[in-house]
């Protein structure tokens, strides 16, 4: 009678599709708490004041972390959502 084990190699390739989607999870959150951070910024933040001899001008400062956050969310969708890296 021969009996017939199931081989090695299955556990650690679950263990680095866990690992891949625990990566896509964790940057999915950090980009969405980024950009819930703008509209919270936008609802509640005040006001980018500028007044000089020509004026007064008055920007959002949702603007300005809306202009982060996009660069955050490059940076980290390249890193977290990499499958050719690895790690």
């Amino acid at each position: 009678m021969t009996v017939s084990q199931e081989s090695p190699g299955a556990i650690p390739e679950r263990r680095e599709l866990t690992r891949v989607l625990a990566d896509e999870m964790w940057a999915s959150l950090a980009i969405s708490v980024m950009w819930l951070v703008v509209l919270v910024d936008a609802l509640f933040g005040p006001d980018l004041v500028v007044i000089n001899a020509s004026g007064t001008t008055t920007v959002p400062s949702a603007i300005i972390v809306a202009f982060f956050a996009y660069l955050g969310t490059r940076v980290v969708a390249r890193y977290g959502f990499n499958r050719t890296e690895h790690r």
